[in-house]
């Protein structure tokens, strides 16, 4: 309320009790905070490097593919098999792309086949592209360590996979 007159008062006077006012003391509390983080807790170089090489992956105009299938989840476990290849199945829209992940590398296949272009991203190195036959197959005889994803590149489009753990 305003002071004089008994009207509602925005409180942008300095006195303490309005919204900027509250506003300026968030803002400097977050910069204290921010500032004690640095000293006490200060981040790894090393992760501070893996950081900016993971955002340099990162495509804006990109559109995520869905993970609508994974066997180490959604199958039913066999009996006695060992060592049975990892099933994913990826989704975006109508594109749907399979992935048998072994030991040897990557086999898979996009569907509906048609051109296009695949990139195996897995962490601060360069990207590994993989050959699309004209019936949307795949084949890299480098198996992923560590975290990976794939970047399909179509005539029109761009899309990557969810990050996972080979």
């Amino acid at each position: 309320m305003n002071k004089d007159n008994g009207f509602p008062y925005d409180g942008a006077d300095g006195d303490g009790d309005g919204p900027a006012d509250a506003l300026t003391a968030d803002t400097l509390l977050e910069e204290e905070l921010r500032q004690a983080a640095a000293v006490l807790d200060p981040v790894p170089d090393l992760l501070r490097q893996l950081a900016l090489e993971a955002y340099a992956l990162h495509d804006p105009d990109a559109r995520i593919a869905e993970l609508t299938f994974d066997s180490l989840v959604d199958a039913l476990p066999v009996r006695g098999a060992t060592g049975a290849p990892r099933m994913l199945t990826f989704r975006a829209g109508a594109l749907t792309v399979d992935v048998e992940v072994t030991g040897d590398g990557l086999i898979g296949q996009v569907l509906p086949p048609g051109s296009a272009r695949i990139e195996v991203l897995g962490g601060p190195g360069a990207a590994r592209p993989v050959a699309v036959d004209t019936l949307g197959r795949f084949t890299s005889d480098d198996p992923p360590r560590g975290p990976f994803a794939l970047r399909l590149r179509t005539g029109t489009e761009v899309i990557v996979t969810e990050w996972l753990r080979a």
